[in-house]
């Protein structure tokens, strides 16, 4: 398989550095381009992959839907991996469908608030603009993977494990992020793009339930406090806007009554970022300042540390994972199915730290999975329209382990 790795952020240098390990010798990812709008950066981590012709480097703007299609067409690749924000999401998809090549990202499309009554109805749903386009991909024979990262994507894979295997009936599933992650000499820092951090905690949350389908709150709401496991221990959450509320309904059942999302921010981090929203510094839409256009947002990001160069500064571990509540053989069950990872292993191991590296499984082993026929499917799909087996089995090999703490069986 031939791939073009579009965004050579932090997380897209992990994926690539996953499929490197996973295959050293190119007999399953014959060549991974390496693009992004900084040259120097794309350069940089093709080096570190290795170079020369099965990891060259390019230039692209993503967010022009011309200049992605004509590096997809000069590179001859069968699949684009889109590692940039989700604002680029809709140039790229459009430019893959274009010139024939299958797509992943990790965040689906945008959505856009309800224009009257934001905090109780969704307007535009993540994902919306995509789906949309399922019957189109089909009858191409692509297939766009969406938000096939760590969450989304990884755990929308244990949500359908746990209901194949664990539960008859189920009443609940919620996401839950978490982690003690500290970064020294920085008060604020997220731990991921800070675009995304901004667009995702300050937008109405999505909820489902049977009863109502579709609904939203105010942002970072519904705070309750959740045990992660693996010492990072009881951790105060919030809800914010995520793909897998969207998906998750759709593809699972078994009586499913509701499903929602939460993550642990940390009390300065939210409070910046009401303060920040209220004041119209997170808007991704520019303003005149002294004759000259700036998005807030952009400016922001530009002021925080950049999530690529914080990892030797940072300890800690962080979770993401999926519980489901419900019922098996007639008796009340619960799972919390996660993945943890510790940065300063992260940074021994890869070098990168441990949001990046993980965010980047997701996806690297999605690759693997599709290159070598295990996964097949046309037309545009969530992780859950897949198998987890094949994925599972290899998280470990990735070093990605993922345990369960099962209320059956506390030690397990």
């Amino acid at each position: 398989m031939k791939i073009m790795l579009l965004g050579a952020g932090a997380v897209g240098e992990g994926y690539g550095v996953l499929l490197t390990q996973a295959d050293p010798k190119g007999l399953c990812f014959e060549k991974l381009v390496v693009a992004d709008a900084n040259l120097d950066r794309a350069k940089a981590v093709a080096q570190r992959l290795g170079g020369g012709d099965r990891f060259p480097a390019m230039a692209v703007n993503a967010g022009s839907q011309a200049d992605v299609e004509a590096a997809l067409r000069a590179a001859k690749v069968d699949l684009v991996m889109n590692g940039c924000p989700q604002h680029f999401n809709k140039e790229i998809f459009d430019a893959a469908f274009n010139v024939g090549c299958h797509y992943i990202d990790m965040a689906m499309s945008l959505s856009e608030p309800h224009p009257t009554d934001p905090f109780n109805l969704p307007g535009v749903l993540l994902g919306d603009y995509q789906y949309a386009k399922h019957d189109a991909w089909k009858e191409k024979g692509l297939l766009a993977l969406l938000g096939m990262g760590i969450d989304p994507g990884v755990s929308e894979l244990f949500a359908r494990h746990l209901a194949d295997h664990y539960f008859d009936e189920i009443d609940v599933i919620c996401i839950r992020d978490g982690a003690n992650l500290t970064v020294d000499g920085y008060r604020y820092a997220t731990v991921f793009s800070a675009w995304g951090v901004m667009e995702e905690c300050t937008n109405p949350p999505a909820f489902w339930s049977r009863e109502r389908g579709y609904y939203t709150t105010e942002p970072m709401s519904g705070e309750e406090v959740f045990d992660f496991p693996e010492g990072i221990g009881p951790q105060k959450i919030v809800s914010v806007e995520h793909e897998e509320v969207i998906n998750i309904p759709r593809w699972i059942d078994k009586g499913l009554k509701y499903v929602d999302f939460k993550i642990a921010l940390g009390d300065d981090l939210v409070d910046a970022l009401k303060l920040m929203s209220a004041i119209g510094l997170t808007s991704a839409e520019p303003v005149t300042v002294k004759g000259q256009k700036v998005v807030p947002r952009d400016l922001v990001e530009a002021l925080l540390p950049n999530p690529a160069h914080i990892g030797p500064k940072m300890t800690g571990k962080i979770s993401a994972g999926t519980l489901v509540k419900g019922r098996k053989d007639g008796k009340p069950r619960e799972i919390y199915m996660y993945q943890v990872s510790d940065n300063q292993a992260c940074m021994k191991r890869w070098g990168i730290q441990a949001v990046a590296i993980q965010t980047a499984v997701g996806p690297a082993i999605a690759t693997e999975l599709l290159a070598k026929g295990l996964w097949t499917g046309s037309g545009v799909l969530p992780p859950e329209a897949f198998d987890p087996a094949p994925f599972l089995a290899r998280m470990a090999e990735y070093g990605m382990p993922y345990g369960y703490r099962d209320s059956w069986n506390e030690a397990r």
